[in-house]
Protein backbone atom coordinates (compact mmCIF):
# COMPACT_ATOMS: atom_id res chain seq x y z
CA UNK A 1 0.00 0.00 0.00
CA UNK A 2 1.27 2.84 -1.50
CA UNK A 3 0.26 5.90 1.38
CA UNK A 4 1.37 8.88 -1.03
CA UNK A 5 -0.87 7.90 -3.79
CA UNK A 6 -3.75 6.12 -2.40
CA UNK A 7 -7.73 6.37 -4.06
CA UNK A 8 -10.88 5.36 -1.80
CA UNK A 9 -13.97 4.64 -3.17
CA UNK A 10 -17.11 5.30 -0.34
CA UNK A 11 -20.22 2.95 -0.59
CA UNK A 12 -22.72 4.69 2.08
CA UNK A 13 -26.56 5.07 2.27
CA UNK A 14 -26.20 8.92 2.72
CA UNK A 15 -24.38 11.60 0.93
CA UNK A 16 -20.93 10.99 1.67
CA UNK A 17 -19.37 13.89 -0.12
CA UNK A 18 -18.37 15.80 2.86
CA UNK A 19 -16.19 12.60 3.98
CA UNK A 20 -14.59 12.58 0.36
CA UNK A 21 -13.49 15.74 0.61
CA UNK A 22 -11.93 16.08 4.00
CA UNK A 23 -10.27 12.54 2.95
CA UNK A 24 -8.50 14.66 0.00
CA UNK A 25 -8.63 18.41 0.92
CA UNK A 26 -8.57 18.01 5.50
CA UNK A 27 -4.81 18.94 5.32
CA UNK A 28 -3.71 15.66 7.94
CA UNK A 29 -1.69 13.20 6.20
CA UNK A 30 -1.91 11.27 3.90
CA UNK A 31 -4.24 12.95 1.33
CA UNK A 32 -6.91 10.35 -0.04
CA UNK A 33 -8.30 10.86 -3.12
CA UNK A 34 -11.38 10.06 -2.68
CA UNK A 35 -14.82 9.61 -4.39
CA UNK A 36 -18.06 8.07 -2.81
CA UNK A 37 -20.78 5.99 -5.26
CA UNK A 38 -24.20 6.90 -5.78
CA UNK A 39 -25.79 7.02 -2.24
CA UNK A 40 -28.37 5.08 -1.70
CA UNK A 41 -27.35 1.86 -3.70
CA UNK A 42 -25.33 0.12 -1.56
CA UNK A 43 -25.45 -3.89 -2.26
CA UNK A 44 -24.97 -2.83 -6.32
CA UNK A 45 -21.64 -0.44 -4.98
CA UNK A 46 -20.51 -3.70 -3.29
CA UNK A 47 -20.80 -6.03 -5.80
CA UNK A 48 -19.56 -4.10 -8.74
CA UNK A 49 -16.32 -3.29 -6.36
CA UNK A 50 -15.95 -6.95 -5.76
CA UNK A 51 -16.39 -7.89 -9.96
CA UNK A 52 -13.57 -4.73 -10.66
CA UNK A 53 -17.05 -2.56 -12.30
CA UNK A 54 -15.67 0.63 -10.99
CA UNK A 55 -14.37 2.87 -13.65
CA UNK A 56 -11.50 3.72 -11.40
CA UNK A 57 -10.83 1.01 -9.19
CA UNK A 58 -9.71 2.46 -5.82
CA UNK A 59 -6.91 0.80 -3.63
CA UNK A 60 -9.45 0.81 -0.67
CA UNK A 61 -12.98 1.02 0.49
CA UNK A 62 -15.42 2.76 3.19
CA UNK A 63 -18.66 1.21 3.59
CA UNK A 64 -20.29 3.80 6.02
CA UNK A 65 -24.09 2.51 6.31
CA UNK A 66 -26.74 3.70 8.78
CA UNK A 67 -28.36 0.82 10.83
CA UNK A 68 -31.22 0.58 8.15
CA UNK A 69 -29.66 -0.70 5.60
CA UNK A 70 -30.92 -4.38 7.62
CA UNK A 71 -34.35 -4.10 6.68
CA UNK A 72 -35.75 -5.80 9.89
CA UNK A 73 -34.22 -2.79 11.60
CA UNK A 74 -36.27 -0.78 9.72
CA UNK A 75 -39.23 -2.80 10.91
CA UNK A 76 -38.15 -2.42 14.66
CA UNK A 77 -37.76 1.40 14.50
CA UNK A 78 -41.57 1.13 14.19
CA UNK A 79 -42.05 -1.00 16.64
CA UNK A 80 -43.09 -4.00 14.71
CA UNK A 81 -42.26 -7.85 16.23
CA UNK A 82 -39.10 -8.97 14.15
CA UNK A 83 -37.49 -12.03 14.67
CA UNK A 84 -34.14 -12.32 16.36
CA UNK A 85 -33.06 -15.22 13.88
CA UNK A 86 -34.08 -13.37 10.68
CA UNK A 87 -32.65 -10.03 11.68
CA UNK A 88 -29.00 -12.12 12.50
CA UNK A 89 -29.66 -13.75 9.24
CA UNK A 90 -29.69 -10.04 7.27
CA UNK A 91 -26.87 -9.26 9.06
CA UNK A 92 -25.18 -11.81 8.09
CA UNK A 93 -25.95 -11.01 3.77
CA UNK A 94 -24.46 -7.56 4.35
CA UNK A 95 -20.86 -9.23 6.04
CA UNK A 96 -20.77 -11.50 3.07
CA UNK A 97 -21.28 -8.61 0.85
CA UNK A 98 -18.75 -6.71 2.74
CA UNK A 99 -15.92 -9.81 2.44
CA UNK A 100 -16.76 -10.56 -1.30
CA UNK A 101 -16.47 -6.67 -1.82
CA UNK A 102 -12.85 -7.28 -0.27
CA UNK A 103 -11.84 -9.16 -3.11
CA UNK A 104 -11.67 -5.97 -5.29
CA UNK A 105 -9.31 -3.79 -2.69
CA UNK A 106 -6.44 -3.81 -0.98
CA UNK A 107 -8.32 -3.11 2.10
CA UNK A 108 -12.09 -2.45 3.29
CA UNK A 109 -13.43 -0.44 5.94
CA UNK A 110 -16.64 -0.78 7.30
CA UNK A 111 -18.22 1.27 10.32
CA UNK A 112 -20.45 -0.17 13.05
CA UNK A 113 -23.81 0.86 13.25
CA UNK A 114 -25.00 3.51 15.23
CA UNK A 115 -28.63 5.31 16.33
CA UNK A 116 -28.89 8.77 16.88
CA UNK A 117 -28.90 10.09 20.14
CA UNK A 118 -32.53 11.46 19.74
CA UNK A 119 -33.88 8.20 18.58
CA UNK A 120 -34.99 6.84 22.59
CA UNK A 121 -36.50 4.08 22.23
CA UNK A 122 -38.90 4.80 24.78
CA UNK A 123 -36.25 4.74 27.51
CA UNK A 124 -37.30 1.43 29.01
CA UNK A 125 -37.60 -0.29 26.07
CA UNK A 126 -34.09 0.79 24.66
CA UNK A 127 -32.57 -2.60 25.93
CA UNK A 128 -35.60 -5.01 25.43
CA UNK A 129 -34.61 -7.82 23.40
CA UNK A 130 -38.02 -7.51 20.99
CA UNK A 131 -38.48 -4.35 20.77
CA UNK A 132 -34.97 -2.32 21.76
CA UNK A 133 -33.24 -0.19 19.29
CA UNK A 134 -30.10 -0.20 21.44
CA UNK A 135 -29.94 -3.67 22.72
CA UNK A 136 -30.57 -4.80 18.31
CA UNK A 137 -28.12 -2.48 17.32
CA UNK A 138 -25.12 -4.02 19.85
CA UNK A 139 -26.19 -7.64 18.62
CA UNK A 140 -26.02 -6.36 14.86
CA UNK A 141 -22.26 -5.09 15.16
CA UNK A 142 -21.59 -8.48 17.13
CA UNK A 143 -22.48 -10.34 14.85
CA UNK A 144 -20.80 -8.22 12.10
CA UNK A 145 -17.72 -8.43 14.09
CA UNK A 146 -17.81 -11.99 14.26
CA UNK A 147 -18.80 -12.47 10.53
CA UNK A 148 -15.97 -10.60 9.47
CA UNK A 149 -13.04 -11.28 11.92
CA UNK A 150 -11.61 -13.56 9.71
CA UNK A 151 -11.31 -11.59 6.53
CA UNK A 152 -7.96 -10.10 6.46
CA UNK A 153 -8.40 -6.62 4.82
CA UNK A 154 -11.34 -6.42 6.30
CA UNK A 155 -11.85 -3.75 9.77
CA UNK A 156 -14.57 -2.40 11.23
CA UNK A 157 -14.74 1.05 12.34
CA UNK A 158 -16.27 2.45 15.57
CA UNK A 159 -19.01 5.31 14.39
CA UNK A 160 -20.65 5.14 17.74
CA UNK A 161 -17.46 6.78 19.01
CA UNK A 162 -17.28 9.74 16.77
CA UNK A 163 -20.86 10.38 17.46
CA UNK A 164 -20.40 10.61 21.00
CA UNK A 165 -17.50 12.95 20.78
CA UNK A 166 -19.36 15.48 18.88
CA UNK A 167 -22.39 15.11 21.00
CA UNK A 168 -26.05 16.28 20.50
CA UNK A 169 -24.82 18.04 17.11
CA UNK A 170 -23.72 14.62 15.49
CA UNK A 171 -27.11 14.04 14.03
CA UNK A 172 -29.17 17.10 12.46
CA UNK A 173 -32.46 16.40 10.91
CA UNK A 174 -32.36 19.57 8.86
CA UNK A 175 -29.29 18.01 7.42
CA UNK A 176 -30.97 14.94 6.11
CA UNK A 177 -34.32 16.10 4.58
CA UNK A 178 -32.25 19.01 2.77
CA UNK A 179 -29.67 16.43 1.15
CA UNK A 180 -29.77 13.51 3.15
CA UNK A 181 -26.57 13.75 4.95
CA UNK A 182 -27.17 12.05 7.76
CA UNK A 183 -24.09 13.75 9.86
CA UNK A 184 -22.69 16.68 11.14
CA UNK A 185 -19.19 18.02 8.86
CA UNK A 186 -17.56 17.39 12.89
CA UNK A 187 -18.39 13.49 12.67
CA UNK A 188 -17.19 13.34 8.66
CA UNK A 189 -14.01 15.20 10.21
CA UNK A 190 -13.84 12.32 12.83
CA UNK A 191 -14.20 9.97 10.95
CA UNK A 192 -11.74 11.26 8.34
CA UNK A 193 -8.88 11.23 11.11
CA UNK A 194 -9.73 7.68 11.90
CA UNK A 195 -9.29 6.70 8.52
CA UNK A 196 -6.38 8.19 8.14
CA UNK A 197 -5.02 6.76 10.97
CA UNK A 198 -6.23 3.21 10.11
CA UNK A 199 -4.14 3.47 7.00
CA UNK A 200 -0.74 4.97 8.79
CA UNK A 201 -1.50 1.90 10.64
CA UNK A 202 -2.20 -0.64 8.03
CA UNK A 203 1.27 1.31 5.95
CA UNK A 204 3.19 0.31 9.30
CA UNK A 205 3.84 4.46 9.81
CA UNK A 206 2.80 3.87 13.45
CA UNK A 207 4.78 5.21 16.67
CA UNK A 208 6.57 2.64 18.61
CA UNK A 209 8.49 4.58 21.27
CA UNK A 210 7.27 6.61 24.07
CA UNK A 211 9.31 9.22 25.34
CA UNK A 212 9.08 10.82 28.83
CA UNK A 213 9.93 13.61 31.28
CA UNK A 214 9.30 12.36 34.93
CA UNK A 215 8.36 15.51 37.35
CA UNK A 216 5.46 16.52 37.11
CA UNK A 217 4.89 14.17 33.80
CA UNK A 218 4.87 10.76 35.12
CA UNK A 219 4.12 11.72 38.80
CA UNK A 220 3.61 15.28 40.20
CA UNK A 221 6.11 16.88 42.25
CA UNK A 222 10.10 16.92 41.89
CA UNK A 223 11.55 14.02 43.18
CA UNK A 224 15.04 15.69 43.69
CA UNK A 225 13.19 18.61 46.19
CA UNK A 226 10.79 16.21 47.55
CA UNK A 227 12.10 12.89 47.79
CA UNK A 228 9.94 10.08 45.87
CA UNK A 229 8.19 9.61 49.21
CA UNK A 230 6.30 13.12 48.89
CA UNK A 231 5.40 12.60 45.35
CA UNK A 232 1.74 13.15 44.20
CA UNK A 233 1.07 9.61 43.11
CA UNK A 234 -1.92 7.61 44.03
CA UNK A 235 -3.53 7.74 47.27
CA UNK A 236 -6.28 9.65 48.00
CA UNK A 237 -5.65 13.00 45.93
CA UNK A 238 -7.24 13.61 42.81
CA UNK A 239 -3.92 14.64 41.13
CA UNK A 240 -2.01 11.69 42.26
CA UNK A 241 -5.01 9.46 40.95
CA UNK A 242 -4.65 11.38 37.75
CA UNK A 243 -1.21 10.54 37.34
CA UNK A 244 -1.98 6.62 38.61
CA UNK A 245 -4.27 6.48 35.70
CA UNK A 246 -1.79 8.01 33.35
CA UNK A 247 0.74 5.39 34.27
CA UNK A 248 -2.09 2.69 33.98
CA UNK A 249 -2.77 3.88 30.35
CA UNK A 250 1.32 4.04 29.46
CA UNK A 251 1.35 0.10 30.53
CA UNK A 252 -1.91 -0.72 28.83
CA UNK A 253 0.39 0.68 25.55
CA UNK A 254 3.46 -1.67 26.37
CA UNK A 255 1.08 -5.02 25.91
CA UNK A 256 0.93 -3.72 22.58
CA UNK A 257 4.20 -3.63 21.31
CA UNK A 258 4.45 0.16 22.02
CA UNK A 259 7.69 0.96 24.09
CA UNK A 260 8.25 3.70 26.56
CA UNK A 261 11.74 5.38 27.49
CA UNK A 262 12.55 8.34 30.15
CA UNK A 263 14.57 11.68 28.97
CA UNK A 264 14.71 13.54 32.09
CA UNK A 265 16.64 16.23 33.42
CA UNK A 266 17.43 14.52 36.81
CA UNK A 267 19.63 13.03 38.91
CA UNK A 268 19.37 9.16 37.45
CA UNK A 269 20.54 7.24 41.17
CA UNK A 270 17.33 9.32 42.97
CA UNK A 271 15.13 9.17 39.86
CA UNK A 272 15.66 5.09 39.33
CA UNK A 273 15.16 4.90 43.34
CA UNK A 274 11.46 6.33 42.85
CA UNK A 275 11.13 4.08 40.23
CA UNK A 276 11.77 1.31 42.30
CA UNK A 277 10.38 1.82 45.59
CA UNK A 278 7.32 4.13 45.57
CA UNK A 279 4.25 1.91 46.37
CA UNK A 280 1.82 3.10 43.76
CA UNK A 281 3.99 2.81 40.58
CA UNK A 282 2.64 0.81 38.10
CA UNK A 283 5.44 1.30 35.97
CA UNK A 284 8.98 -0.30 36.95
CA UNK A 285 12.48 -0.30 35.82
CA UNK A 286 11.90 -3.30 33.58
CA UNK A 287 8.88 -1.66 31.81
CA UNK A 288 11.04 1.15 30.38
CA UNK A 289 12.97 -0.13 27.13
CA UNK A 290 15.45 2.65 28.16
CA UNK A 291 16.75 5.87 29.72
CA UNK A 292 18.75 9.12 30.00
CA UNK A 293 18.52 10.86 32.90
CA UNK A 294 21.10 13.10 33.27
CA UNK A 295 21.62 17.18 33.02
CA UNK A 296 22.13 17.08 29.50
CA UNK A 297 19.84 18.42 26.53
CA UNK A 298 17.03 16.77 25.99
CA UNK A 299 17.00 16.49 22.28
CA UNK A 300 20.65 14.87 22.44
CA UNK A 301 19.42 12.58 24.67
CA UNK A 302 16.68 11.49 22.73
CA UNK A 303 18.98 11.06 19.56
CA UNK A 304 21.82 9.14 21.67
CA UNK A 305 18.50 7.08 23.22
CA UNK A 306 17.02 5.79 20.09
CA UNK A 307 20.26 4.70 18.40
CA UNK A 308 21.02 3.02 20.83
CA UNK A 309 17.73 0.85 20.34
CA UNK A 310 17.99 0.97 16.91
CA UNK A 311 15.06 2.81 16.03
CA UNK A 312 14.32 6.11 13.72
CA UNK A 313 13.49 9.25 15.25
CA UNK A 314 10.10 9.12 13.35
CA UNK A 315 8.95 6.09 15.32
CA UNK A 316 9.27 8.26 18.99
CA UNK A 317 5.99 10.55 20.60
CA UNK A 318 7.92 12.96 22.94
CA UNK A 319 5.85 14.32 26.35
CA UNK A 320 6.59 16.79 28.70
CA UNK A 321 4.98 19.03 30.88
CA UNK A 322 7.63 21.91 29.88
CA UNK A 323 6.75 24.12 26.96
CA UNK A 324 10.11 24.91 26.95
CA UNK A 325 11.37 21.49 26.38
CA UNK A 326 8.54 20.21 23.86
CA UNK A 327 9.80 23.46 21.84
CA UNK A 328 13.22 22.56 22.03
CA UNK A 329 12.60 19.11 20.83
CA UNK A 330 10.13 20.00 17.88
CA UNK A 331 12.42 22.30 16.19
CA UNK A 332 15.60 20.17 16.59
CA UNK A 333 13.86 16.92 15.92
CA UNK A 334 11.31 17.89 13.45
CA UNK A 335 10.58 13.99 12.96
CA UNK A 336 9.81 13.36 16.57
CA UNK A 337 6.20 13.93 17.69
CA UNK A 338 5.54 16.10 20.02
CA UNK A 339 1.89 16.93 21.30
CA UNK A 340 0.77 19.65 23.04
CA UNK A 341 0.54 18.49 26.62
CA UNK A 342 -2.07 20.15 28.67
CA UNK A 343 -1.24 22.40 31.73
CA UNK A 344 -4.61 20.54 33.82
CA UNK A 345 -2.66 16.93 35.00
CA UNK A 346 -5.99 15.55 35.58
CA UNK A 347 -5.99 15.25 31.84
CA UNK A 348 -3.27 13.32 31.36
CA UNK A 349 -4.59 9.92 30.75
CA UNK A 350 -7.42 11.40 28.68
CA UNK A 351 -4.96 12.79 26.14
CA UNK A 352 -3.20 9.84 25.51
CA UNK A 353 -5.59 7.58 24.90
CA UNK A 354 -7.66 9.76 22.33
CA UNK A 355 -3.79 10.20 20.31
CA UNK A 356 -4.07 8.29 16.86
CA UNK A 357 -0.59 7.87 16.19
CA UNK A 358 -0.65 4.21 17.79
CA UNK A 359 -3.13 2.47 15.62
CA UNK A 360 -2.16 -1.05 14.01
CA UNK A 361 -4.31 -4.07 12.50
CA UNK A 362 -3.63 -6.69 15.06
CA UNK A 363 -1.03 -7.13 18.18
CA UNK A 364 1.22 -10.08 17.67
CA UNK A 365 2.58 -12.58 20.22
CA UNK A 366 6.00 -10.18 19.57
CA UNK A 367 4.24 -7.26 20.11
CA UNK A 368 3.59 -8.16 23.78
CA UNK A 369 6.29 -9.34 24.97
CA UNK A 370 8.49 -6.58 22.97
CA UNK A 371 8.88 -4.28 26.38
CA UNK A 372 10.49 -7.68 27.97
CA UNK A 373 13.02 -8.58 25.01
CA UNK A 374 14.36 -4.81 25.60
CA UNK A 375 14.81 -5.69 29.19
CA UNK A 376 16.83 -8.19 27.95
CA UNK A 377 18.79 -6.59 25.40
CA UNK A 378 19.97 -4.61 28.88
CA UNK A 379 21.19 -7.55 29.84
CA UNK A 380 23.12 -8.31 26.72
CA UNK A 381 24.73 -4.93 26.46
CA UNK A 382 26.41 -5.82 30.03
CA UNK A 383 27.37 -8.95 29.04
CA UNK A 384 29.48 -7.41 25.38
CA UNK A 385 31.08 -4.99 28.03
CA UNK A 386 32.14 -7.89 30.47
CA UNK A 387 33.50 -9.70 27.07
CA UNK A 388 36.71 -9.20 25.51
CA UNK A 389 35.86 -8.80 22.06
CA UNK A 390 32.63 -8.91 19.92
CA UNK A 391 33.33 -12.32 18.73
CA UNK A 392 33.83 -13.75 22.30
CA UNK A 393 30.45 -11.96 23.39
CA UNK A 394 29.03 -13.53 20.19
CA UNK A 395 29.95 -16.77 20.57
CA UNK A 396 28.59 -16.24 24.50
CA UNK A 397 25.36 -15.12 23.06
CA UNK A 398 24.25 -19.04 21.73
CA UNK A 399 22.32 -17.07 19.16
CA UNK A 400 19.68 -19.62 17.20
CA UNK A 401 17.92 -19.38 14.13
CA UNK A 402 15.32 -20.69 13.58
CA UNK A 403 13.66 -21.04 9.73
CA UNK A 404 10.31 -22.11 8.28
CA UNK A 405 7.67 -21.21 5.35
CA UNK A 406 5.71 -19.04 6.03
CA UNK A 407 2.05 -20.57 7.67
CA UNK A 408 -1.37 -19.14 9.04
CA UNK A 409 -0.46 -18.43 12.58
CA UNK A 410 2.90 -15.99 11.15
CA UNK A 411 0.58 -13.88 8.49
CA UNK A 412 0.29 -11.12 11.15
CA UNK A 413 3.39 -10.60 12.21
CA UNK A 414 4.91 -11.37 8.33
CA UNK A 415 2.70 -8.36 7.45
CA UNK A 416 3.82 -6.26 10.28
CA UNK A 417 7.84 -6.69 9.32
CA UNK A 418 7.22 -6.20 5.78
CA UNK A 419 5.34 -2.85 6.91
CA UNK A 420 7.53 -1.60 9.94
CA UNK A 421 11.15 -2.64 9.04
CA UNK A 422 13.11 0.53 7.69
CA UNK A 423 17.18 -0.23 8.02
CA UNK A 424 17.75 -4.07 7.17
CA UNK A 425 15.47 -3.94 4.35
CA UNK A 426 16.23 -4.80 0.41
CA UNK A 427 13.81 -3.34 -0.95
CA UNK A 428 11.04 -2.06 1.35
CA UNK A 429 7.89 -3.26 0.19
CA UNK A 430 4.97 -2.60 1.45
CA UNK A 431 1.95 -5.41 1.56
CA UNK A 432 -1.12 -5.88 3.82
CA UNK A 433 -1.62 -9.40 4.75
CA UNK A 434 -3.61 -10.01 1.53
CA UNK A 435 -1.58 -9.03 -0.54
CA UNK A 436 1.25 -10.95 1.15
CA UNK A 437 -1.06 -14.31 1.11
CA UNK A 438 -1.47 -13.62 -2.60
CA UNK A 439 1.94 -13.13 -3.49
CA UNK A 440 2.71 -16.34 -1.36
CA UNK A 441 0.20 -18.27 -3.77
CA UNK A 442 1.33 -17.51 -6.75
CA UNK A 443 3.81 -20.23 -8.82
CA UNK A 444 7.41 -19.76 -8.39
CA UNK A 445 6.67 -17.70 -5.06
CA UNK A 446 8.58 -18.73 -1.42
CA UNK A 447 7.99 -16.62 1.58
CA UNK A 448 10.61 -17.36 4.84
CA UNK A 449 9.84 -16.09 8.10
CA UNK A 450 13.10 -16.47 10.67
CA UNK A 451 12.80 -16.64 14.36
CA UNK A 452 15.87 -15.84 16.89
CA UNK A 453 16.82 -16.74 20.13
CA UNK A 454 19.98 -16.39 22.88
CA UNK A 455 20.56 -17.91 26.30
CA UNK A 456 18.79 -14.54 27.47
CA UNK A 457 15.96 -14.60 25.97
CA UNK A 458 13.66 -15.09 22.23
CA UNK A 459 13.68 -12.36 19.99
CA UNK A 460 10.32 -13.79 18.96
CA UNK A 461 10.02 -13.58 14.68
CA UNK A 462 12.51 -10.85 13.76
CA UNK A 463 12.94 -11.52 9.67
CA UNK A 464 10.98 -12.32 6.79
CA UNK A 465 12.54 -13.17 3.28
CA UNK A 466 11.26 -14.34 -0.30
CA UNK A 467 12.11 -16.19 -3.32
CA UNK A 468 10.74 -15.65 -6.83
CA UNK A 469 11.82 -18.31 -9.27
CA UNK A 470 12.29 -17.12 -13.19
CA UNK A 471 13.96 -19.58 -15.43
CA UNK A 472 17.38 -20.63 -14.16
CA UNK A 473 17.44 -17.90 -11.60
CA UNK A 474 16.25 -17.25 -8.09
CA UNK A 475 15.31 -13.77 -7.17
CA UNK A 476 15.56 -12.25 -3.59
CA UNK A 477 12.18 -10.69 -3.59
CA UNK A 478 11.93 -9.56 -0.01
CA UNK A 479 15.10 -9.51 2.75
CA UNK A 480 14.17 -7.83 5.32
CA UNK A 481 15.09 -8.03 9.57
CA UNK A 482 14.21 -6.29 12.43
CA UNK A 483 16.79 -3.46 14.07
CA UNK A 484 17.29 -5.23 17.24
CA UNK A 485 19.21 -8.12 15.77
CA UNK A 486 21.24 -6.59 13.18
CA UNK A 487 24.79 -6.69 12.73
CA UNK A 488 24.80 -9.70 15.26
CA UNK A 489 25.11 -12.44 11.92
CA UNK A 490 21.57 -12.89 11.58
CA UNK A 491 21.41 -11.99 8.47
CA UNK A 492 24.35 -13.66 7.17
CA UNK A 493 22.36 -16.97 8.38
CA UNK A 494 18.96 -16.08 6.38
CA UNK A 495 21.21 -15.39 3.69
CA UNK A 496 22.75 -18.82 3.57
CA UNK A 497 19.21 -20.21 4.26
CA UNK A 498 18.25 -18.54 0.87
CA UNK A 499 21.54 -19.66 -1.16
CA UNK A 500 20.79 -23.21 0.26
CA UNK A 501 16.96 -23.27 -0.99
CA UNK A 502 18.19 -21.72 -4.26
CA UNK A 503 20.46 -24.90 -4.94
CA UNK A 504 18.07 -27.41 -3.54
CA UNK A 505 15.76 -26.47 -5.82
CA UNK A 506 18.09 -26.49 -9.26
CA UNK A 507 18.92 -22.93 -9.22
CA UNK A 508 22.10 -21.71 -10.75
CA UNK A 509 22.52 -18.16 -9.51
CA UNK A 510 20.60 -15.70 -7.04
CA UNK A 511 20.50 -12.30 -7.60
CA UNK A 512 19.21 -9.66 -5.38
CA UNK A 513 18.03 -5.87 -6.39
CA UNK A 514 18.79 -3.51 -3.95
CA UNK A 515 15.67 -0.76 -3.94
CA UNK A 516 17.72 2.41 -2.03
CA UNK A 517 15.41 4.43 0.08
CA UNK A 518 16.17 6.92 2.78
CA UNK A 519 17.11 4.66 5.97
CA UNK A 520 17.86 1.04 4.35
CA UNK A 521 21.52 2.11 3.72
CA UNK A 522 22.56 -0.73 6.05
CA UNK A 523 21.30 -3.49 3.71
CA UNK A 524 23.19 -2.41 0.76
CA UNK A 525 26.63 -2.15 3.79
CA UNK A 526 25.61 -5.66 4.51
CA UNK A 527 25.33 -7.02 0.73
CA UNK A 528 28.36 -5.35 -0.17
CA UNK A 529 30.47 -6.88 2.98
CA UNK A 530 29.25 -10.48 1.76
CA UNK A 531 32.26 -11.83 -0.07
CA UNK A 532 31.44 -13.75 -3.23
CA UNK A 533 28.40 -11.36 -4.14
CA UNK A 534 29.25 -9.94 -7.35
CA UNK A 535 27.60 -6.41 -7.68
CA UNK A 536 26.39 -4.80 -10.61
CA UNK A 537 24.56 -1.33 -9.78
CA UNK A 538 22.29 -2.53 -7.42
CA UNK A 539 22.07 -5.34 -8.36
CA UNK A 540 24.03 -8.78 -7.03
CA UNK A 541 24.31 -12.00 -7.67
CA UNK A 542 25.38 -15.38 -6.21
CA UNK A 543 26.52 -18.20 -8.16
CA UNK A 544 24.68 -20.84 -5.93
CA UNK A 545 27.75 -23.61 -6.76
CA UNK A 546 29.97 -21.47 -4.85
CA UNK A 547 30.78 -21.80 -0.85
CA UNK A 548 28.65 -20.43 1.83
CA UNK A 549 29.61 -20.47 5.31
CA UNK A 550 27.00 -20.09 8.17
CA UNK A 551 28.71 -18.16 11.05
CA UNK A 552 30.01 -20.53 13.66
CA UNK A 553 28.52 -18.84 16.40
CA UNK A 554 24.84 -19.57 15.01
CA UNK A 555 23.12 -22.50 14.88
CA UNK A 556 20.23 -23.16 12.29
CA UNK A 557 17.24 -24.69 12.48
CA UNK A 558 14.22 -25.20 10.64
CA UNK A 559 10.55 -25.31 11.52
CA UNK A 560 8.79 -28.39 9.99
CA UNK A 561 5.50 -26.52 8.13
CA UNK A 562 2.49 -28.08 8.82
CA UNK A 563 -0.69 -28.96 6.08
CA UNK A 564 -1.93 -26.07 4.40
CA UNK A 565 0.34 -24.00 4.22
CA UNK A 566 3.23 -23.28 0.82
CA UNK A 567 5.30 -26.11 -0.02
CA UNK A 568 7.95 -27.27 -3.11
CA UNK A 569 6.73 -29.57 -5.07
CA UNK A 570 9.57 -30.92 -7.04
CA UNK A 571 8.42 -29.57 -9.91
CA UNK A 572 8.35 -25.50 -10.64
CA UNK A 573 11.09 -25.41 -8.17
CA UNK A 574 9.80 -22.64 -6.33
CA UNK A 575 6.08 -23.07 -6.35
CA UNK A 576 2.93 -22.31 -3.97
CA UNK A 577 0.34 -24.31 -2.32
CA UNK A 578 -3.27 -24.02 -3.75
CA UNK A 579 -4.29 -22.94 -0.07
CA UNK A 580 -3.49 -21.01 3.04
CA UNK A 581 -5.04 -20.82 6.45
CA UNK A 582 -5.08 -17.45 7.34
CA UNK A 583 -5.55 -15.85 10.89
Amino acid sequence: MNVEQLSCGIIADFTAQPLADLLRNDGVYPRIEAAPAPPGHVSQALMELRDGGWKHQPDLAVVWTRPEVIPCFRSLLDFEPVKSNLLLEQVDQFAGLLIDASAGVGCLFATTWSVPWYRRGLGLLSMHPEFGWAYNVARMNMRLAERVERTPNVYLLDSARWLSKVGAEANNPKLWYAGKIAFSLEVFREASAEIKAAVCGLAGLSRKLILLDLDDTLWGGIVGEDGWQNLRLGGHDPVGEAFLEFQRALKALTRTGVLIGIVSKNDQATALAAIDNHPEMVLRRDDFAGWRINWHDKAENIVDLVSELNLGLDAVVFIDDSPAERSRVRGALPEVAVPEWPSDKLLYARTLLEMTVFDRPAITEEDQTRTQTYAFDRQRRSSQLSSQSVTEWLAELGLVVEAARLDGSDVVRGAQLLNKTNQMNLRTRRLTQTELLEWSHQPGHAVFVFGVSDRFGDYGLTGLASLKGEGGCAQIADFLLSCRVMGRGVESAMLYFLIEQARSQGFRELMSEYKPTRRNSPCLAFFDSVSGFRREGDNFWWDTQARCVLPEHITLKRREVPLGSPQYDGTRCISAATSLVSE
